[in-house]
């Protein structure tokens, strides 16, 4: 672990002590544990473990175990980490109690969404509802659900940044919409499962994000253009670059979930990212800008007159006004960061999801 990751868990850990507070001793379960947001997690959970003596544990569930110890020893072969193998649809319950349960499972694959939409909502749905039951099994009221901001649908081109109370939703004749819709009913689960069974559910819509961890080679856009800069190669948009995104830095992303999961209201959704919008085009010359010389940068694709870009940009209000969250770290700190891991661990950076 460099030492960019060991501050950024340092940071993290201080930022959460509400939450750390809250789990002294006890066990958490973790579903989605090995993936992006998972891995963050982990980090961040062995770091204040051992830093606060919290004689905590975590139980994390994976499809693919084995893959992630191998990919990241140090982290997995962790004594308070105990990897369990299954699908979050239909996982054995783990005995014992747990004070607190992270769902964090289903990937946001652009190739699942495309090729196998019904999968993708089968494993939201049936997933957070397997979530749920194990919550009322094992007694556990507290929960955060990872959902997403596709909840919206697509983004007015009026609208700068898309708050939680917009009515929106995804459109119900693209096939694409089974992520966006799937996480629209597992919030409805939350909800349902909060007035039947007495949980405390709290949500989590995340937007786009950047970090160590970061697979560069999915259809992330920054991931896209960091793994041009990390193997020197010139970065092409075929697009026309207008399209508007924000970044929140992983580390950051960490506090906000946590906080969220120790002191969010029950089944009030709390958008999750940078409200920093910045286009394609500009994403593409900040990552360029990260070596010297720096890296070429082509846009294929002409903008139309008059056309307003599409958005996806969430407002933070709420989360700044009723948690005091905030972006610590810039998007340039935020890429400088995520390409030196990259550097140091290419493997990882460019390895098969």
């Amino acid at each position: 672990m460099n030492d960019d990751l060991v501050k950024d868990h340092h940071a993290s850990v201080e930022q959460t002590a509400p939450f750390w507070e809250q789990v002294k001793g006890q066990r958490l379960f973790i579903t989605g544990g090995t993936g992006f947001f998972g891995t963050w997690l982990l980090g961040t959970f062995m770091h204040a473990n051992r830093s606060l003596n919290l004689r905590a544990q975590a139980v994390v569930l994976s499809r693919n175990p084995d893959g992630f110890r191998q990919a990241l020893p140090g982290i997995a072969s962790d004594e308070a980490i105990h990897l369990v193998k299954g699908d979050v649809r239909t996982f054995d319950f783990p005995t014992g109690e747990f004070s607190h349960i992270i769902h964090a499972a289903t990937d946001a694959s652009a190739a699942i969404n495309d090729g196998r939409p019904l999968e993708m909502v089968d494993t939201i749905v049936e997933g957070t509802r397997r979530v749920l039951d194990f919550a009322v099994y094992s007694g556990t009221k507290r929960l955060l659900l990872t959902s997403s901001g596709a909840v919206y649908g697509r983004q007015p081109p009026t609208l700068s940044h898309i708050p939680e109370e917009h009515q929106g939703g995804p459109d119900m004749q693209l096939h694409t919409s089974a992520y966006g819709e799937g996480k629209r009913l597992a919030e409805l689960l939350c909800t349902l499962y909060a007035r039947s069974h007495g949980l405390e559910p709290t949500i989590a819509r995340c937007f786009a994000f950047v970090g160590p961890y970061l697979p560069f080679t999915a259809h992330y856009a920054v991931g896209n253009f960091l793994a041009d800069v990390l193997q020197q190669r010139p970065i092409v948009i075929k697009g026309d670059g207008t399209p508007k995104r924000s970044y929140l830095y992983a580390a950051d992303m960490v506090v906000w979930l946590l906080t969220i999961l120790a002191r969010g209201q029950s089944c009030r959704p709390y958008n999750v990212g940078s409200n920093a919008a910045v286009n394609i085009a500009e994403l593409a010359y900040h990552a360029a800008a990260l070596r010297q010389p720096v890296m070429a940068v082509s846009v294929l694709g002409k903008a139309e007159p008059g056309q307003l870009p599409e958005q996806y940009v969430p407002a933070t209000d709420r989360a700044q006004a009723e948690l005091g969250l905030q972006v610590r770290v810039e998007l340039d700190d935020a890429l400088r960061r995520t390409l030196a891991w990259a550097q140091a661990n290419p493997s990882l950076a460019l390895r098969s999801r």
